[in-house]
């Protein structure tokens, strides 16, 4: 009679009462270890840092930027003031001040419905609430961009707040055209401006999150080709639609359209999913990107919050703590000593930034050429600088460059300064004030960039909101500076651009450094950094 005696394997021979650790953890006998990575790694490893999934949605979400240019720079063709002609048999004097002619004795080139100037007679004594339009619009912009960079961070996510601020977009911009009187008018591009300020940040944020750390600096200074695209397309369309109510219903209804028919294409930040506390959601992203960039993502690698995967623990307790919302807002960021800093410096180097930006761009109206192609002009003349900080963010890095190009700016600015304003020095300005937009183009969107990468996923919408508020509140001063005439305004744009490189001086380098999620992955890894 023989006797099976089974036999034991040293895996049969180990107690069920001892869970393994995260590291040596396997689903069955075969199976590999859990590996637990945090995004970057993720997309270096496995997903591919810009594949075709990231190209993809990268271009499909910076169509947002396009749509903000539309709803920004409307007000160059809308609220210009148009030519007018002498009425037949009439003392009228084509060569005087229109402010001086009787009633009757002249009219607007092309109707009254041309300009808003033209049918509400925003001219003479009523000239300067052109000028209150804009500037609460921008005012609109400020409170829009910290309340949006909020809701991104927290409920509403990056998709959602962008799906929001377009539709609001396009609801204002429509009943714009409808606008009855002067006041009406004014109302709503106030509240234009309070959701165009979310569509920039949110886009900007969405379109380089899923990006891999060595091709962010590329891909985000490469979102501003799309706002100076829209700027040039604006002028085609102002160019066809004449009149200022047909041309705001012309540049609305691309708002519809991207909320319809694009946004369903584009996917929410892996990100974002992460740190409100869903993992599954931020891994189905994670193995959309591997899939279509024809990588290979294992069954076994998870992905996990910076903090918890540069630390090892238990598997059950990585797991709850994934799954826990992790929020923030400002006054976390202000809190931290390692971002308060920062936020201060950014808050103020986007403040100086945007009053030399806007401030040397917003005379396109005064100059006696044709205003069409004018903005075009000035809207290409920009991706030079574009393609010069791209090419050099990730050579130099964001600090030497930050510093480097407002410099640049503020020097030609102080020396436009001291030029005279007639014969061949005025035409030396003139290039100064070229080369001055030219260097600051460049700073204004190596700002995005590198603001984005000093603050982590939890309070990085916030903090790149209170930054665009800084600008917006740049961009209400600005015209009160070009009001000032001669040689001034340049030497305010000088200071601010010397200024706001001495504030650069002050920032961390981010060149090759990660995207951190939680304010304590930011400790930690910046502490480990220095040590």
């Amino acid at each position: 009679m023989t006797i099976n005696i089974p036999t034991s394997s040293p895996d049969d021979l180990r107690s069920p009462l001892i869970l393994p650790d995260d590291k040596t953890h396997v689903a069955g006998n075969n199976e590999a270890p859990i590996e637990r990575l945090c995004i970057d790694d993720m997309l270096r490893k496995y997903c591919g840092e810009f594949g075709y999934w990231q190209f993809k949605h990268f271009v499909l979400t910076c169509m947002g930027w396009a749509l903000e240019a539309f709803h920004t720079m409307v007000m160059i063709f809308a609220d210009r003031q148009p030519d007018w002609i002498c009425e037949p048999d009439s003392d009228c004097v084509s060569a005087a001040d229109v402010c001086g002619l009787q009633p009757g004795t002249w009219r607007w080139d092309g109707g009254s419905g041309i300009s808003t100037v033209a049918e509400w007679g925003l001219i003479c004594g009523q000239k300067y609430k052109v000028g209150l339009v804009q500037a609460l619009f921008f005012g609109g912009c400020m409170i829009g961009a910290g309340i949006f960079g909020h809701l991104s961070d927290s409920k509403l996510g990056r998709k959602g707040s962008l799906t929001v601020v377009c539709i609001l977009n396009a609801i204002f911009g429509l009943l714009t055209s409808l606008s009855p009187n002067y006041l009406t008018y004014v109302i709503l591009r106030i509240l234009t401006g309070f959701s165009t300020g979310g569509v920039g940040l949110c886009a900007f944020v969405l379109a380089t999150e899923p990006v891999g750390p060595s091709k962010r600096g590329m891909a985000g200074m490469s979102t501003f080709y799309f706002f100076s695209g829209g700027i040039a397309i604006l002028a085609g369309i102002a160019y066809i639609f004449r009149t200022w109510r047909a041309l705001y219903i012309a540049s609305s209804i691309p708002s519809l359209l991207f909320v319809f028919l694009i946004l369903p294409l584009i996917s929410e930040s892996p990100r974002w999913y992460l740190i409100r506390g869903l993992p599954g959601e931020a891994m189905s992203v994670m193995r959309s990107i591997a899939v279509t960039n024809g990588r290979f993502l294992p069954e076994n690698v998870y992905v996990s919050r910076d903090e918890d995967a540069n630390h090892g623990g238990d598997r059950k307790s990585n797991e709850l703590r994934s799954c826990e919302a992790v929020s923030g807002s400002v006054f976390d960021a202000l809190k931290s000593p390692v971002t308060r800093i920062r936020l201060i410096l950014v808050v103020g180097i986007n403040f100086t930034c945007s009053v030399v930006y806007y401030g040397l761009s917003l005379n396109v109206v005064n100059l006696e050429t044709n205003l069409y192609m004018n903005v075009i002009v000035n809207a290409v003349a920009e991706m030079p600088a574009f393609l010069f900080t791209a090419i050099l963010i990730d050579r130099f890095g964001r600090k030497p460059l930050g510093v480097g190009t407002q410099w640049f700016s503020g020097i030609f600015c102080v020396a436009g300064s001291f030029l005279g304003g007639k014969g061949a020095w005025k035409v030396v300005r003139m290039v100064c004030g070229v080369l001055g937009i030219f260097g600051m183009a460049g700073t204004y969107n190596l700002l995005f960039i590198y603001a984005m990468e000093l603050f982590p996923t939890v309070v990085r919408n916030a903090a790149l909101g209170c930054a665009t508020q800084a600008a917006q509140f740049g961009a209400i001063l600005a015209p009160f500076v070009v009001v000032m005439g001669g040689g001034l305004p340049f030497m305010v744009f000088g200071v601010c651009g010397v200024v706001g490189g001495f504030l650069t001086f002050y920032l961390p380098e981010t060149l090759n450094k990660p995207l951190y999620d939680t304010m304590n992955g930011m400790v930690e890894g910046e502490n480990e950094i220095l040590a």
